[in-house]
């Protein structure tokens, strides 16, 4: 993922509920969030010893995936800030003077503004802790977690149990993942519900931020991404008609086509806005040109 940095390796705690039942609490408390960050260390570490080495700092707070699927990658990009502000500790069993730090509640239990959620994405069957290892070493223990996470990252027991009682939450599969893990695993649930040709455009938001992509494929909404947002075609039906159903004569079934592709465009956007890509509706007058969108 672009920029790379090799200092830093980025992962999420995944939490796979059981039928979707969301988790009463928002975040773990602060203690809670320090042993839930000791035993994510020891399971890292077992797997990949010099993950041990490495600074490790844990968000105990649950998100929807596509909110630590964002343009800059935000929160782990506030985990490392919160990190570089915390205080010099010692983690158990760690050496260098590498730190385990787990952030969550305060002491009123209230959920502080980087640990809380997008209201509007609470539900699903799938949330996210997210965690950063940093250090000399997260380069050499990255490489081999990128390697192994997929696999043979389920978590420990201790682990689930507390996050089940610490969220009130019932889980089905605990497993660490990697960024790169989380955005795979992203594009094949996108294909699965039809929304392959989004995810190119999405993909190359969060990887190539700086580069051009277009959609233009068979009856998909006509749009393009550049400057950091995706501008989508907005066609009155005349317009539509002569781009995407020049051979139709049946009005009936024109004006359902019609109202499909607008459905199909506010799906779109929803989406994307969930990854907190700015989208931007540009009337084009001519059915057949994308100049409009440049």
């Amino acid at each position: 993922m672009n920029p790379l940095d090799l200092s830093e390796f980025r992962g999420v705690i995944a939490l796979e509920l059981t039928a979707g039942d969301p988790p009463k609490q928002a975040a773990l408390p602060a203690a809670a969030a320090g042993e839930l960050a000791t035993q994510l260390g020891r399971d890292l570490a077992k797997l990949v010893p010099a993950a041990g080495e490495c600074d490790l700092a844990l968000f105990a707070a649950h998100f929807d995936p596509a909110e630590a699927l964002r343009p800059g990658w935000p929160l782990h990009r506030r985990i490392t800030e919160l990190l570089q502000r915390a205080p010099g500790q010692a983690g158990l069993g760690q050496e260098r003077g590498a730190r385990i730090v787990g952030f969550g509640a305060d002491g009123t239990g209230d959920v502080p503004q980087p640990l809380q959620c997008d209201a509007s994405l609470a539900g699903g069957g799938l949330r996210v802790m997210p965690f950063i290892l940093r250090g000399e070493a997260a380069a050499r223990a990255g490489a081999d977690l990128e390697r192994l996470l997929l696999d043979r990252g389920m978590a420990a027991a201790d682990a689930a149990l507390a996050l089940q009682e610490g969220l009130g939450a019932r889980i089905e599969h605990l497993r660490y993942l990697s960024l790169h893990d989380l955005v795979a695993m992203s594009a094949m649930q996108y294909a699965n519900v039809g929304l392959e040709p989004l995810w190119t455009l999405l993909e190359i938001a969060l990887l190539e931020p700086n580069a051009e992509a277009w959609l233009d494929a068979g009856q998909e909404p006509l749009a393009r991404y550049a400057d950091g947002e995706v501008r989508i075609a907005l066609f009155d039906p005349s317009a539509w008609r002569a781009r995407y159903a020049a051979n139709v004569d049946d009005e009936a079934k024109l004006e359902r086509g019609f109202a499909m592709f607008e459905a199909r465009q506010r799906q779109f956007s929803a989406v994307l806005e969930a990854h907190a890509v700015p989208v931007q509706f540009v009337h084009c007058a001519d059915g057949n040109a994308a100049d409009c969108l440049r």
